[in-house]
């Protein structure tokens, strides 16, 4: 399989002189197209700070982002916002969902940025919303919800605009366990039915586990990677 992502030395560094703090310090790996793969380690680690960078939504000190070969951060921020927009999905613990609207319109925010005709915005996101099981809440606005129905909201509208690559910051971490084996479900389900590249941040070994490799950091740096014990 073809590489999609791949990093170069990626460092990301806050602050100045004795109070710097090297969140991520020279990180270079490589994701190929429809592969499930998880990041782990502790609190502090890095993963999130990489899964930003991954997905363009914060730029690194030095290093490169390529996906389908193309540095990301060689693009303009309209670009940028473009290259986000057709090619990521992000899924976040926290969910991330518009309060004071329904699930069916949080599902098309991102069509409707992405300049999708209403009707096949309609269309596309109740499809989506039957495939994580919610089609019949659709009208309901988060705070209805449950934290399970909205992190599946929010998966919902991660594939609204049929990205090629799924970028999850510990999507089950305020879920409870049942819940939480929902969610994993949908992602095996998209990865093996549509064949999308996933990358899963999580700090259970448990569910990494499920991937097919599993990339460990420790205070910003790649520390070793191992198969996991995912099976087709």
């Amino acid at each position: 399989m073809e590489t999609i992502l791949r990093t170069k030395d990626l460092k990301k560094y806050y602050g100045t002189g004795e109070n710097q703090v090297h969140a991520l310090d020279g990180v270079t790996l490589s994701i190929r197209q429809g592969e499930f793969v998880a990041v782990v380690g502790t609190s502090g680690s890095g993963k999130s700070t990489l899964l930003h960078i991954l997905g363009g939504l914060d730029r690194p000190t030095s290093g490169k982002v390529f996906v389908d070969g193309k540095d990301i951060f060689q693009l303009k921020d309209d670009a940028l916002c473009i290259f986000r927009r057709r090619k990521i999905g992000f899924v976040f613990q926290t969910y991330n969902l518009v309060a004071r609207t329904n699930a069916l319109r949080n599902v098309e925010l991102p069509m409707l940025y992405a300049g999708v005709p209403r009707k096949e915005r309609r269309e596309r996101a109740e499809y989506y919303l039957e495939i994580v099981g919610m089609k019949d809440r659709m009208l309901h606005k988060p705070d209805e919800l449950s934290g399970g129905q909205k992190q599946r909201v929010a998966i919902a509208r991660a594939m609204a605009n049929h990205p090629s690559i799924i970028l999850a910051d510990e999507p089950t971490g305020a879920l409870d366990s049942k819940t939480g084996r929902t969610v994993m479900d949908l992602f095996h389900q998209f990865h093996e039915e549509q064949g999308k590249t996933i990358v899963l941040i999580t700090h259970s070994n448990e569910l990494a586990e499920e991937t097919e490799r599993i990339i460990t950091i420790r205070d910003g740096s790649v520390i070793g990677e191992r198969k996991g014990e995912w099976k087709c």
